[in-house]
């Protein structure tokens, strides 16, 4: 062969290299439609209890609502309605919807909706990098979203009684919805995953489970036993945080931290490592 159908030869082979190789792009959407392993999820699901203790610690230290545990909220407006069958001396009868009340009802609606959002996950597919990664994102977006409005809306963060919230007017309802929304959506990925660490955000079930682990007092490595406490820590860190950051910058200010943080999270989904792909009886 001469040297230029050598060369020609070569140019041929390798634009069908170039061809058939995928670029950067196309590989890296490649991957981001790979299922993630859920017991390589350690890290990110803790992070999610951290965030679950830092947003509550900001509701409840303004308004006595707690963004995550929908229990307390639902038994509230239980304790509404009930009251209009109370009776008072004279006669008298509150028909009065109280404010907390009010706080409780848009938590609770919001979060639902935030959870229906997340449902989103199961046609894109529950383990799939890019739903995880989309998924976290939005909860990154509804936390800034949250810091917005409350910065806007200019009101205290931290009620001095239980009668009396800091946060009233109709900006700080739209933040305390942005809130409860960011922990619905993320307490369906975390279900999704199906790991110790539950949704992330019901942590009663967590206790209960804990205490009945046949391997509690083990000294040997039990993950039944020691995500749940890696999740129990992780709650209580992110509250105590939230309101050491809330003392001293307010918090439209916690919630810009919490922003940060979630953006953090969405970012680590891209370093869980991946399902192993499954190797036929035939292969072997």
């Amino acid at each position: 062969m001469t040297d230029p159908e050598k060369r020609g030869s070569m140019s041929s082979d390798d634009a069908g290299t170039v061809l058939s190789s995928p670029s950067k792009a196309q590989s890296f959407w490649n991957y981001l439609n790979t299922e993630v392993e859920p017991k390589e999820c350690t890290g990110p699901l803790a992070a999610f209890c951290f965030m679950t203790g830092f947003i509550d610690a900001i509701s409840f230290s303004s308004v006595f609502v707690w963004c995550g545990f929908q229990t307390g909220n639902f038994v509230q407006l239980s304790l509404a309605l009930a009251r209009l069958f109370s009776v008072g001396p004279g006669g008298a009868v509150d028909r009065t919807f109280h404010k907390a009340d009010q706080q409780a009802l848009t938590s609770l609606l919001a979060f639902n909706v935030g959870a229906f959002v997340g449902r989103l996950g199961d046609r894109i597919g529950p383990h799939k990098r890019i739903w995880l990664v989309f998924g976290t994102f939005l909860q990154t977006l509804f936390t800034m979203a949250a810091a917005l409005t409350i910065w806007k809306a200019g009101q205290p963060s931290v009620a001095d009684d239980r009668g009396d919230p800091s946060w009233t007017n109709v900006l700080s309802f739209v933040c305390l919805a942005f809130m409860s929304m960011s922990l619905g959506t993320q307490g369906i990925i975390g279900k999704r995953l199906n790991t110790q660490f539950t949704t992330t955000i019901v942590l009663t079930t967590v206790w209960v489970e804990l205490m009945a682990d046949p391997g509690l007092f083990h000294r040997k490595k039990v993950i039944t036993r020691d995500h749940k406490l890696i999740a129990a820590s992780s709650l209580f860190i992110g509250g105590f945080v939230s309101r050491a950051i809330l003392d001293k910058v307010g918090s439209a200010g916690a919630l810009g931290v919490g922003t940060g943080v979630r953006l953090l999270i969405t970012l680590s989904w891209l370093l869980v490592p991946g399902k192993k792909a499954a190797v036929s009886k035939s292969a072997k």
